[in-house]
C-alpha cells in the first residue's frame, strides 16, 4: 500500500528559480494545459558545480511552453529515516515531495563519486520511495562526463525500481571536458544548446503524452 501523499502546498517562489520572463515588456501567452513543468535537480552540492551550471542552463534554454524549476534544497534534506517517512516527514522532505508532485517531468544531472551516486542525491530519492511521487514520472538523466557511467547506470536502476520512466532519448551526455563553465556560457554554446533543447523537447513530449494516457 502506498503512503498518503503530503498535502503541503507547493510554492516554488520559496526556493526555486524558474524560466519565466520577468521584463514588463515581454508578453508570453501559453495555454496552461500545454505547459510542461520540469523539476531540475543537480546531484552536487558544490558551489562551482558543472552539474549545477548545466541545469541552470537548461532553465535558460527552455521555451515558453516548458517551465523549468531548479531544486535548491538538496542539502536541507535530513538523512533518510523510515520511521519519519510517512505522516511525520520533516518539512524539507514534504516540500521536496510537493515539488515532485507538482512537476510533469524531472531532469537530473549528477556527478559520480567513487563509481557511485552522491549520497545526498540517493538520500533524496530514498525519501520518495514509499510516497511514490516518481511513479510513472518521465525522467531525463543528463551527464557532464562521458567517463561517469557507473553513477548513471546506478541512478537509472534506482529510478526504474521506483517505477519512474527514464527516457533514454532525453538522457544525453554533455562533455564539459573537466571545465566548470557557468550557465550562461553553456547556453551560449550552439552545439550544447541544441543538444539540451532536444532533450527538453523529448522530455516535454513524453510528459504531454502521459497526460493523455
Amino acid at each position: 500500500m502506498r503512503a498518503r501523499r503530503s498535502e503541503v502546498i507547493y510554492n516554488p517562489n520559496l526556493w526555486a528559480y524558474r524560466n519565466i520572463p520577468t521584463s514588463p515588456h515581454v508578453c508570453v501567452f501559453v495555454n496552461h494545459k500545454d505547459r510542461v513543468r520540469v523539476l531540475a535537480i543537480s546531484g552536487s552540492l558544490r558551489r562551482a558545480s558543472s552539474n549545477g551550471a548545466l541545469i541552470s542552463a537548461v532553465a535558460r534554454l527552455a521555451s515558453g511552453d516548458v517551465e523549468v524549476s531548479v531544486y535548491r534544497e538538496l542539502a536541507s534534506l535530513p538523512p533518510f529515516n523510515p520511521d519519519l517517512a510517512e505522516e511525520t516527514a520533516p518539512e524539507a522532505v514534504a516540500r521536496f515531495r510537493a515539488a515532485l508532485q507538482a512537476s510533469d517531468a524531472v531532469l537530473i544531472s549528477s556527478p559520480e563519486y567513487a563509481h557511485g551516486v552522491p549520497g545526498v542525491l540517493k538520500n533524496a530519492l530514498d525519501w520518495v520511495v514509499a510516497s511514490g511521487e516518481l511513479i510513472d514520472k518521465p525522467v531525463a538523466l543528463i551527464n557532464t562526463s562521458a567517463r561517469a557511467t557507473h553513477a548513471w547506470e546506478s541512478l537509472a536502476r534506482t529510478l526504474l525500481v521506483m517505477s519512474a520512466r527514464v527516457l533514454l532519448d532525453a538522457s544525453i551526455t554533455v562533455p564539459l571536458g573537466g571545465r566548470t563553465p557557468d550557465a550562461e556560457s553553456i547556453a551560449a554554446d550552439e552545439a550544447i544548446a541544441a543538444a539540451l533543447r532536444g532533450a527538453i523537447a523529448v522530455l516535454a513530449a513524453e510528459a504531454r503524452e502521459a497526460r493523455v494516457a
